[in-house]
C-alpha cells in the first residue's frame, strides 16, 4: 500500500513539473540580455556578460504610435511584433507585444501562437474576434470589441481578428506571454508550405476535390507579420 502511495505522489509531482514548464521558464536572475553573436545554441539565447549590459539592451525606438501600411498584403493587416529578437533584454522574461493595424475590412487571419497566451486591447475602431477550442468540441467563442475593450486568446488555440467597418481602420495592441511567441497562420501553413503538402492529403482532409486544393496552393499566401 505504501509503495502505491509513493507511485501516486511521484506521478502528481511529475504532472506539476510538466505544467510548470509548459510556457517560458521563470528567470533565475534579474535579467539575461541575449548575446546574439554567440555560437552556442540553447533553448532561448545565451546571456551577455552583465558588465557589458547597457540601457539600450532594454530599449527600442519602435514608433508604435505610428500607423503601419496595411496595403502590402491581401488580408489588409500589419502585425508589428516586438520580441526578443528586437529587444535583447526580453530574453528569459516571458513577454512580448505587438501593434496590429487593420485596414477597413482588414483581417488578422486565423492563426495560433504555439508558445503564448495573447491579451488584446483595441485602441481605435471595432474588431470582431474569436477563437476555437481544441478537439473534440471545437467550440467557437467570439465577441465584437470596441475601443478600450480587452479579449484573451488562450495559448495554442486558433484565433483571428477582423475589422467589420468598411470605411475606418482599426488598431490594437497585444501582449503575449513569451519572449518569442511564434505564429502559425493556418492558410499559409496548410496551402503555402514549401514544399507543398500532397493534394491527395489535403483533398481528403478538407473533403474537397484535388483541383480545389491545387487552386488554393497556387495562391500567393502573403505574411502580415513584421
Amino acid at each position: 500500500m505504501a509503495s502505491s502511495s509513493y507511485v501516486l505522489l511521484f506521478a502528481l509531482l511529475a504532472l506539476a513539473s510538466w505544467q510548470a514548464i509548459a510556457s517560458d521558464p521563470s528567470p533565475l536572475q534579474d535579467f539575461c540580455v541575449a548575446e546574439n553573436s554567440s555560437h552556442v545554441r540553447v533553448n532561448g539565447f545565451v546571456c551577455k556578460d552583465p558588465k557589458d549590459m547597457k540601457a539600450e539592451d532594454f530599449f527600442l525606438a519602435a514608433k508604435l504610435d505610428m500607423p503601419r501600411d496595411t496595403k502590402t498584403n491581401k488580408v489588409g493587416s500589419n502585425v508589428t511584433l516586438i520580441n526578443v529578437m528586437r529587444i535583447p533584454g526580453l530574453n528569459t522574461l516571458g513577454i512580448s507585444l505587438a501593434r496590429i493595424d487593420y485596414a477597413p475590412l482588414g483581417e488578422n487571419p486565423p492563426h495560433t501562437h504555439p508558445r503564448a497566451t495573447e491579451i488584446l486591447t483595441v485602441l481605435e475602431g471595432t474588431l470582431y474576434v474569436g477563437f476555437v477550442t481544441s478537439n473534440p468540441d471545437n467550440k467557437f467563442l467570439s465577441k465584437v470589441l470596441n475601443k478600450g475593450d480587452v479579449f484573451v486568446f488562450p495559448e495554442g488555440l486558433i484565433h483571428f481578428q477582423f475589422n467589420p467597418n468598411p470605411y475606418k481602420p482599426a488598431v490594437a495592441i497585444a501582449a503575449l506571454s513569451s519572449q518569442n511567441p511564434g505564429a502559425i497562420t493556418i492558410a499559409n501553413a496548410v496551402f503555402g508550405s514549401k514544399p507543398a503538402i500532397s493534394d491527395d492529403v489535403l483533398a481528403k482532409a478538407f473533403q474537397v476535390e484535388k483541383k480545389t486544393v491545387d487552386w488554393l496552393q497556387a495562391q500567393f499566401w502573403a505574411d502580415n507579420q513584421n
